[in-house]
């Protein structure tokens, strides 16, 4: 590192766990952001200011004015532009220094597979069940850790799914041939910093596991009732007949 990072992250140095190591493990790193909306949005934020060397944010919508209630990525300036542009835009101000990746796509196939396998870790931001579960398939064909979050109404969770250390995938905990009610903020609504408080610890999932520091969500999901402000927390076991993961663990 230079002297101008040593003071950029002169924070995270301080932290034992981190100190000039686990800040040159970030600086090498590369997440995948698959989302630039409400959960994509705090974690990229938080994910360029730490340092990580390459982001690559995916998203094939535009902002519209309904956004800007909880996707703060995107300013009132910008309604109508490519949310990956306008990402791009704001992550570049706040740290110039990192490589920023904007893909305007919808995920799919043999791209999805070559962008996960590029990275080193994966952030799950988006809206709907078909993306995570072709997410997931894809991290776990490649080992590439996920870390999945979701927030609806008051409610949020989120996890990480390691199948490379032997942790269960996405598929385990929602398997992909049971029907799930598909509901998302445009009908439903959502409470605007939910989604800010879960998007940011998936950026802190991220950064630990690009880091090498600490201990996972991997078997754990967290629940948030914004309401009344209560966490719970439930055990996920890997499972060994899981259409997805089950070959994995064999």
């Amino acid at each position: 590192m230079n002297d101008q990072q040593l003071l950029r992250y002169s924070r995270h140095i301080l932290l034992d766990e981190i100190d000039i190591e686990g800040q040159e493990r970030l600086l090498a790193g590369h997440a995948l952001v698959i989302g630039a909306g409400g959960l994509g949005s705090p974690a990229a934020l938080y994910l360029a200011s730490a340092g990580i060397g390459t982001i690559t944010l995916v998203d094939d919508d535009t902002v519209d004015l309904t956004n800007l209630q909880r996707q703060i990525l995107h300013t009132t300036a910008r309604v109508g532009l490519n949310k990956v542009d306008s990402g791009k835009e704001t992550l570049q101000q706040i740290n110039p220094e990192i490589r920023i990746v904007a893909l305007k796509e919808r995920l799919a196939g043999e791209r999805l597979a070559e962008l996960v396998a590029a990275a080193s870790v994966v952030l799950d931001c988006s809206d709907n069940f078909a993306t995570r579960h072709a997410v997931n398939r894809a991290c776990v064909a490649h080992g590439i850790p996920l870390v999945s979050g979701a927030a609806i109404r008051f409610d949020g969770q989120i996890s990480v799914f390691d199948t490379k250390n032997a942790g269960p995938c996405y598929a385990c905990l929602f398997p992909e041939d049971q029907q799930f009610d598909e509901i998302n903020c445009a009908t439903m609504g959502v409470f605007s910093p939910l989604v800010g408080i879960i998007g940011s610890m998936q950026a802190a999932e991220a950064l630990k596991l690009a880091a090498g520091i600490g201990e996972s969500l991997a078997g754990r999901l967290l629940l948030l009732d914004a309401r009344n402000m209560e966490w719970s927390s439930i055990k996920v076991a890997r499972n060994t007949s899981c259409s997805v993961c089950g070959q994995v663990h064999r």
